[in-house]
Parts: C-alpha cells; structure tokens; sequence
C-alpha cells in the first residue's frame, strides 16, 4: 500500500495480466476503481513497482486547478475535478445531482481463469449506493458494468450511468462506424481532439449506422499494426458511445445506454444495472478483433457443431408462397449439399405483402390450407433442418392484432407513433402482448419440427412510449426481448436464433448472448460484403456472421457478378444461399456445388481459425484470411475490388502464419478460375515454398484480376 497526496486512505495495487494484456488497477477505502494503465503486458511487477507506476502518472498541479486528483476512475466524478463527461449524472428532484461515494469496498478474485475487481461504495448524503464490476478474460478482453442503487426513500431520476476508460496519449486517432441500408459498418476516422465525440443511438435498436466500436489507436493503425484501444457496449437498444479528451491531457472512450427522459426512475431500494461495457486492447485492429473472438468462442454457449449451410427463401420467392415451387427449391437445395431451409416471410396471416398481418403468427389458411406440415415434411425427408423468420416486436396495424389491442401498440402523448415501413412496435412491456407471443411462437415451435429462427427487427423505435400514458419503455421493450428470447429457448433448448434488423441492424453482445448468428446485412452484393463482412468480423468471429451467395443481378444495387466472387466471398462467414437455385443452368448448378462442397470442408478451419487482414498498399485490393490455430494451413482470399492505377498493384502478403515453417502456396479450386493461365505469375504455375516470415514481410505476387474478381489460396505447412 502507498498513500499519494490527495489520498487520506492507502492505495492498493491489483495488477491483472491475460494473452498479453496487463490491467493495473488501484483501489482504496475512499476511492472507487481507477485503471493505471490499460494495455500491452507489463510483464511481473511487485508491489512497489506498481505504487512507483502510480506514482509516475500523477499530473502536475498547474495554474487554476483542483488540488485533488483529477485522473478518472471508471466513473468520473465531479468532485474530484474531472472536466469531461460524469459517470452518474442524475439527481433527486434536482438535489443529489454530485454524489460522492465513500466507505468503498473490494474484492479481487479468479474463477474459470476470469480475474474480477468488484468495488461496492455508498453516499449516505446523497442515499445512494454504487456497485462497479471489473472483469480480465482469459482472451485479454475486459469488460465492465455498474449497478447504482437508491438507498433513500424519495424517487432518484437517472439520467446516466457511464463507464470509462482511460488511454494513453499516443492514442491520437480515432476509428468508429456508420452507415444505412446495404451499407453498413462504414468505417470513418479522425484525429482525437479536445472535447467530445459522442455517438449517440436514439433507435431503440443498435443501428444501421452503429458506431459499432469506438477505437483509439496510433495515427495510421491498421489491421497488423499500431497500438489500438477499442470499446462496445453490449446492449440492443439506445447507446453512448463515446472518446473524450480534456484539458488537462486526459483520454477517455467510455460508453453505455442512452436513456430517455424519465426513463429510469428508482424508488426506494430499486437499482439500475448497466450494460457490460467490453475493451478490448492490441497491436493493430486484427489483434483487437482477435481477442472478441476468442471472449465469444470461450463461452459454454458458442455454437459447437458444424455451422450448416443454408438456403434462405426470400430472394427466391419474395411472398410468393406456393408449395409446389417451394418444395422444388428445397430439392436443388438438398441437390446442391445445403443442410437448413428457411421460409422467410409470408407465411402467417393475410400477410401476401408488407402491409398487412404481421402480428398474427397463425399459419395462413388461404396459402397453406394443410399448415406447414406438408412443406416441413418435405424439407425434414430430404434431410435438412427446417428454419423459419418471424418479427414478433413489430404490427401493422392492418391486422387482427392490431385490431383486437390497440392498446399494445407504441403510443406517445395520446397519439400512435409514426408508422415505418408499414408497421409499428409492439410493446412488450405489455403483460398481455408479452405473453400473447410467446404463447404463439411457443405454439408455432410446437407444433413442427422447426430447429432454427431468423428474428427480424425491422424499424426504428423513436417514439416507443407505453399505451396509455407514453412513458418511454425503450429500456423495458429491450429487457423484454431479452426475457422473450430467453425463454423460447428455455422451452426449446434445440432451436437456433438468429438476429436480423434490416439487415445488420442489431449486432451487439448483448443480443449475442441470446441467439447464434447475426444477419450483416440485407445487401447480398458481393461487391458490398466484402468490406460488410470485414468490419462485421471486428466484433465477430465468422461463424456468427451470416453471409449467402446472392443472385445475380444483385437485388439492392443491380451489379452482376460472376459465381467465384459472389460465393468466394460468402464462404469466409456462415455460408448461406439466397437465390432461386431452380433457375440456374447446369454449369451455375455446378458452381453452387462445388463452392457449397468447399465450404463444408473448410468450415472447421474457417470457423475456429484466426482471421488476418492484409495491409495492402493499393486501395483496390482488399485480401483477407483465416489461419489454423496450430498455425500449420490457412486460407486467403483476395479481391479486386476496383481498378488499380498501376499494375501489378504490389505483391500479397499473407500474415499470421508461423514465421519460421515452410509453406506450400497454391491456388485454391473452385477460387481459381478467372485468370487467364496464360496470364499467372511464374509462381501460381510451378508452385512456390516460403517460409511465414517471408510470406508476410514479401509475399507473392498478385494475380491479374479483372475489377470485381476474387481467388483464393491455400497455404500448407511443409
């Protein structure tokens, strides 16, 4: 323990190292947790070590300053001189708005290789109590949450509860997303400069235009290089996202949900809970990601078993439900090696178009006078998984729903919300509407044999107020979604969720915890998801990460592309299809299976290897790839997204491999068929042995590719 000046209580040091991450963490009896450092292994440290490190961060006083610590804890505070933005913000009809903790309490503990700081404190002043959670994964990735509780017995309003992180000066850039429709995660970045950038989500949902990540890094990091320091709130509802750098030198990327006026209001002995706020620290943006992916995997309820390929009928049949025409795509499914059929949307109700039924989730009579059974029969006999899409937080209000209770329908001061894409929300904080879909959805999973949900959520909630007083209940519907999830699967412990918005327009590890594979995006363009599916892979392993061989014309931009890039480039996530495989001639039939033969192959490689992205110099290759993790085979792909200026554009360089093996490179077939063999480098003809260093710090050179082409290379120990 060492006392620093501004400190009547002793400091103690927690100093908590996971895969080249160390945590240094200070706590003491009158001071919540403070991080002296967040980053790269600091390798063993005793006591004094740490008390020195300490020591050595203390600022100066300088003129027209607090003579009191103005380094933030994990929740800055006013009190203590912090400038930026406060972690409990709030107040009790406008008193108690600076709360002061003290009487602060720690515990340090492991368990199942996780290192955790738990921190509990009160303000008897100001009748509130604090609980802060810090957590070490075996990955390197931190995560943390906060829990404030009203010990008084007048109402506390909340209108915030942030947690921050501190990081360190040379942390100069940042990097956050944004984006629409088909286009989502689009990366920006900019300098970090004094004050505020703040990402605020006011959709009810994450957002097509997530922010997604907020990263902090050494100006002009990259995938393999560069120190980077990165931040995501796991929650499926309103978020702040945000990096703040004050005056007084200090760096902060903090986060958590964005409340709504009102939105939280505790009584006496009520307490709010966070979201977990995840960090994650590397050298470049893969060694980031990496540590997400490697958090996700660890978890008991990772998908385990071969991610089966699947046809998904949307693009095929739109509402065009005929059971005919349905059974013929099932059977040039199960022809082309697919393993899951899903019926998209269309089944239920009077819906034959986006205006009408949705809501009532009883089989249509009119389209399926039998029910689902002879379909689900059909596709079961072929033996495929049956998989189904439903929408159960949203109602049109054409629909006998919608007729029969109005009152579950979203309402602010006195009026229905504006309607989106023909539909509402449904409250779920409605006991009734909460359990008028489960008992449906419960029904429906009942009653056919049916082991996998795509759920959508395709509007934004922007005026989600309860019926009948319009109180915000953003919070509330999230928390409910989640109970509604939670317990179909409790019920049917087989059955696998998917999380589909629009698209990509609900990726968090909140959401996460509850299903087993996102949608990216609506955008089937290969075109769009080969910079889609990269920066979705941020946060997600590729397993989880749903990607399907489009037709061609692509539906959202109209762009024809041939088999190789439509299908080199869906392989690299859960590999789907969604296209009317009944119209493919015999050579695209071909195509379909042998790419479809490829990906089961390679599944166990892609979905628990590494996956690299290449720096490479010329914007118009993008090249990307997935790396055993015995570091003994990987598979590339490169991609030319648009025509270089010079050519060749520059040797490809593979990184990630072992540096001191020797590999076999080779082009890898069904990827290898859009060059002219008169046209490959010496080396894609007589074959080539390098060692990983060498592949990674020269590499080969780039094959010839028209504009909007792909191969593919498998790389083989020797």
């Amino acid at each position: 323990m060492r006392r620093l000046p501004d400190d009547a209580q002793p400091r103690t040091y927690h100093h908590l190292r996971a895969a080249g991450v160390s945590l240094v963490v200070t706590t003491s009896a009158e001071r919540l947790p403070h991080l002296v450092h967040w980053g790269a292994d600091l390798g063993d440290l005793d006591d004094g070590a740490l008390a020195a490190l300490d020591v050595a961060a203390v600022p100066p006083l300088t003129h027209n300053t607090y003579e009191v610590s103005r380094d933030a804890t994990l929740l800055p505070a006013f009190h203590a001189g912090w400038l930026g933005r406060p972690g409990v913000l709030g107040s009790r009809g406008g008193r108690d708005w600076s709360p002061r903790f003290a009487d602060v309490a720690h515990e340090v503990a492991t368990a199942d290789g996780v290192q955790r700081v738990l921190s509990t404190a009160t303000d008897p002043v100001a009748g509130l109590a604090l609980r802060v959670e810090v957590e070490l994964h075996p990955s390197g990735l931190l995560r943390t949450r906060a829990a404030l509780t009203n010990t008084a017995a007048d109402p506390y309003e909340v209108a915030a509860l942030r947690l921050a992180l501190p990081v360190p000066p040379q942390a100069a850039e940042l990097l956050d997303f944004t984006g629409r429709h088909t286009v989502e995660r689009a990366p920006q970045r900019q300098p970090f400069t004094f004050g505020l950038h703040a990402r605020e989500v006011r959709q009810g949902r994450p957002g097509l235009d997530s922010p997604y990540l907020m990263v902090a890094g050494t100006p002009g990091f990259a995938f393999r290089s560069g120190e980077v320091w990165g931040v995501h709130v796991a929650w499926s509802g309103n978020q702040d996202l945000y990096a703040e750098r004050i005056p007084n030198g200090a760096r902060v990327l903090g986060g958590g949900e964005l409340l709504q006026p009102g939105e939280v209001v505790l009584g006496g002995g009520q307490e709010y809970v966070t979201p977990w706020v995840h960090a994650s620290y590397g050298e470049g943006l893969d060694a980031l990601a990496g540590r997400f992916h490697a958090y996700l995997r660890a978890r008991p309820q990772h998908p385990r078993t071969p991610r089966p390929v699947l046809v998904n009928t949307w693009e095929a049949v739109y509402f065009d439900h005929d059971l005919d025409r349905l059974t013929a795509l099932a059977d040039a499914a199960a022809a082309a090696g697919v393993e899951r059929f899903v019926l998209d949307d269309g089944w239920f109700g009077s819906r034959r178009d986006d205006t009408t039924g949705l809501g009532d989730w009883q089989v249509s009579a009119d389209v399926w006078p039998d029910g689902l059974g002879p379909l689900v029969d059909h596709v079961r006999g072929l033996g495929l998984e049956f998989g189904i899409w439903v929408e159960p937080e949203m109602v049109n209000l054409d629909s006998d729903l919608a007729r029969a209770h109005p009152e579950w329908v979203f309402a602010t001061g006195g009026r229905v919300a504006s309607s989106a894409r023909h539909q509402h929300g449904l409250d779920l904080t409605h006991p009734g509407a909460f359990e008028h879909v489960l008992t449906a959805l419960d029904d429906l999973l009942s009653t056919y044999d049916i082991g996998y949900v795509k759920w959508d959520h395709n509007r934004t909630l922007v005026e989600a107020g309860h019926s009948t007083d319009g109180r915000p209940v953003i919070h509330a519907q999230v928390l409910a979604t989640y109970a509604l999830m939670d317990e179909l699967r409790r019920r049917h412990p087989g059955v696998e969720l998917e999380s589909c918005a629009s698209g990509g327009g609900r990726i968090d590890l909140g959401i996460l915890e509850r299903t087993d594979r996102v949608w990216a995006s609506d955008s089937n363009d290969a075109l769009d998801r080969v910079e889609i599916n990269r920066w979705t892979q941020m946060l997600l392993p590729p397993e989880l990460v749903g990607a399907h061989i489009g037709p061609s014309p692509a539906h959202t931009t109209g762009r024809r592309h041939g088999m190789q890039v439509r299908a080199g480039t869906a392989v690299f996530g859960h590999l789907g299809i969604e296209s009317d495989l009944t119209v493919l001639d015999a050579e695209e039939s071909a195509q379909v299976t042998r790419w479809v033969a490829f990906y089961r192959e390679h599944r166990d490689l892609l979905h628990t290897g590494t996956v690299v992205n290449v720096d490479h110099p010329d914007p118009s290759v993008v090249a990307h790839g997935v790396v055993a993790p015995d570091r003994r085979r990987a598979v590339f792909a490169a991609t030319m997204v648009s025509r270089p200026v010079s050519w060749p554009p520059g040797p490809l360089t593979l990184p990630g491999l072992d540096p001191d093996t020797t590999y076999a490179v080779r082009l890898l077939p069904p990827g290898d068929g859009e060059v002219d063999p008169k046209a490959l480098p010496l080396w894609a003809t007589t074959g080539v042995h390098l060692t990983g260093r060498q592949l990674e710090r020269v590499g080969v050179q780039m094959l010839p590719l028209l504009p909007e082409r792909l191969f593919l290379l498998g790389v083989d120990a020797v």
